[in-house]
């Protein structure tokens, strides 16, 4: 499917990726304004409003956690990319093998679990299961042609990382 709205709701859809849903932006003093420019936030830097619950992971688990969180968003983009080429096939799969259950590193996952807060790890698993269900949903629309649930399920992946990065911070 290839329609001019399409391809601008995907590009905001990349541009929030990029930006972090605008959480990384927010963070490090920056937003957008007019025209895409960033501009100071004045309010930018000041820890004591960041009201986000602190997560204190040991340095290697810290290390790791920020890893598979890099590629989950990779994988966010990955899908996006190939769902705006018309590749829903390699959507699903992306989304099986960088974010589904099967992306779970065993004793790593365990590890980071461990020192997770019960929201942080039950937002984990949800964006796990809600990689399982866009995958279907992805190969469906291969077959189908109606991408329309594979849409609304990869906007749910990307509203379950923003939740958790709003709700959370690591240390």
């Amino acid at each position: 499917m290839n329609t001019p709205g399409l391809r601008y709701s995907w590009a905001a859809v990349l541009a929030l990726l990029l930006c972090g849903a605008g959480t990384a932006c927010l963070a490090q003093g920056m937003h957008t304004g007019t025209a895409g420019k960033s501009v100071e936030d004045p309010g930018a830097g000041r820890h004591r409003s960041d009201a986000r619950t602190l997560v204190q992971f040991p340095p290697e688990v810290k290390r790791e956690t920020l890893a598979t969180m890099r590629m989950h968003l990779q994988g966010l983009a990955e899908i996006q990319q190939a769902m705006a080429a018309g590749d829903l096939d390699a959507a699903a799969r992306v989304a099986s093998m960088k974010l589904g259950m099967s992306s779970m590193h065993g004793d790593q996952a365990q590890q980071e679990a461990r020192y997770m807060p019960p929201g942080m790890r039950e937002l984990g698993a949800r964006l796990h299961r809600q990689a399982g269900e866009f995958a279907l949903a992805a190969q469906d629309a291969a077959a189908t042609g109606d991408v329309r649930k594979a849409q609304v399920m990869l906007g749910q992946m990307m509203q379950t990382c923003v939740a958790c990065h709003a709700a959370y911070r690591l240390k």
